[in-house]
């Protein structure tokens, strides 16, 4: 009997099995944080943000092994087609293989967990100028709700209408105004059908 190859796993596609007993490695965070700087460029984020938004890509997998399984496979081919060292390669050279594998579902993973928690994080928070939510400080009436710096001051001028005041009366919408008392809107026989006699056989 062979233990080197684990027990099937139902969760795990057949041609995978093999590849069960895959753990992620310090060479597998490497790679997703530079995969995360590339894909989600930001000069002014720093590396906490990209290394805390690896870990939960690493954490979401390693809670399923068909994920795992499928992170696994996409950071070693990703790593293939660099030549042997992705982290090593310019903006340029990465991101263009970033572009070759975007519909693939391991970069799916990866993009849509980083979305979820990259700008979820306190220090981007902080790297955009947003102070975070307020509910727990007692909301935005008293901490800045209405502090517009980044816009230019508003232009005030003087009112140099008539002093009076003058109420608009709009009386081509007044139904009084409008002639309508001989209007038959009902559809049952009105004055001018009755006027008309009975019909007979």
């Amino acid at each position: 009997m062979n233990h080197d190859v684990p027990a099937a796993d139902s969760t795990l596609p057949a041609k995978f099995r093999q590849l069960n007993a895959t753990r992620m490695t310090d060479e597998a965070r490497t790679m997703l944080v530079r995969i995360l700087r590339v894909a989600f460029p930001h000069p002014d984020f720093p590396d906490g943000p990209y290394e805390r938004t690896a870990d939960k890509i690493l954490e979401e997998a390693s809670a399923s092994t068909w994920w795992r399984v499928a992170l696994t496979q996409g950071l070693n081919c990703l790593n293939d087609l660099s030549g042997g060292d992705f982290p090593a390669l310019g903006d340029a050279d990465a991101l263009g293989l970033l572009r070759r594998i975007e519909s693939s579902t391991f970069f799916g993973f990866i993009r849509r967990t980083a979305v979820l928690n990259l700008y979820d994080d306190a220090e981007v928070w902080a790297a955009l100028g947003y102070e975070g939510p307020s509910y727990d400080k007692g909301g935005y009436v008293d901490r800045g709700f209405d502090d517009l710096d980044w816009l230019p001051d508003p232009r005030i001028e003087e009112y140099d209408g008539p002093e009076e005041f003058v109420a608009f009366t709009p009386a081509r919408f007044d139904a009084a105004a409008t002639p309508h008392a001989d209007r038959d809107t009902s559809n049952q026989p009105g004055r001018h059908e009755a006027e008309m006699g009975a019909v007979t056989k």
